[in-house]
């Protein structure tokens, strides 16, 4: 019997220390390429210890300026941390330089944020996604928690359950999507990938950026 528990506790601890600190607070973001606009999407849970959540209204995107959204999977902490300090370096730009970023400019000091702390780093993957403030060209690029870029001209996925957002992803996704279409694919891609994981989903919020205008919506999903 002794030696049943020490097995059993063994095999415990194990199961605890396998537990990735990624998918500790759980996330699925998504970003998509449209027709002179991008989309970026993501659930609204909150969760503790891959067991508790605790709550289901969880901000993972965060505007940087009219053009610019980024999302952030991993750890909540340094998600908060993150953003504040992409939101401070980009107002210094602005201050100095009288202009909005451009997407790909931001998504190069997001990678240098995140390679200064390589050998201790932040638990947090961010997507970029904009549209460039003088030609509207569209712009998504996701990254790794040590800033190394994978920038693509199609979508994006980043969360604890890629391998479900990027099966629905590449059965939904087609190329110059307008604005509204693209919104119904990437809140289709979504639902249905939450809804193969426990760690995230509990409804959505999307933004569809374009040149003239910005379309928020909230998605109502499964909530069990």
């Amino acid at each position: 019997r002794l030696e049943t528990r020490a097995r059993r506790g063994d095999r415990s601890r194990r199961n605890s220390i396998a537990m990735s600190i990624m998918s500790y607070n759980g996330a699925a973001i998504i970003a998509m390429v449209g027709k002179n606009c991008v989309a970026i999407a993501s659930d609204l849970r909150f969760g503790i210890n891959q067991q508790q959540t605790t709550a289901v209204d969880m901000r993972k995107i965060h505007k940087i300026h009219d053009h610019l959204y980024v999302g952030l999977s991993g750890l909540a902490t340094d998600q908060t941390t993150l953003s504040q300090k992409f939101k401070f370096r980009h107002n210094l730009y602005e201050l100095r330089e009288n202009r909005k970023m451009k997407p790909e400019t931001f998504a190069h000091v997001v990678s240098n944020i995140l390679y200064e702390k390589r050998f201790g780093p932040y638990y947090a993957e961010p997507v970029v996604a904009g549209l460039d403030p003088e030609t509207g060209e569209p712009f998504i690029t996701g990254m790794d928690l040590i800033g190394a870029m994978a920038p693509t001209t199609n979508f994006v996925v980043c969360g604890n359950n890629e391998e479900s957002l990027f099966g629905v992803c590449e059965s939904m996704y087609k190329e110059n999507l307008e604005p509204e279409e693209l919104f119904e694919v990437i809140a289709q891609c979504l639902l249905a990938g939450v809804n193969r994981d426990c760690l995230s989903g509990w409804g959505g919020v999307v933004h569809v950026i374009s040149k003239d205008k910005l379309i928020t919506r909230t998605l109502k999903g499964r909530m069990d």
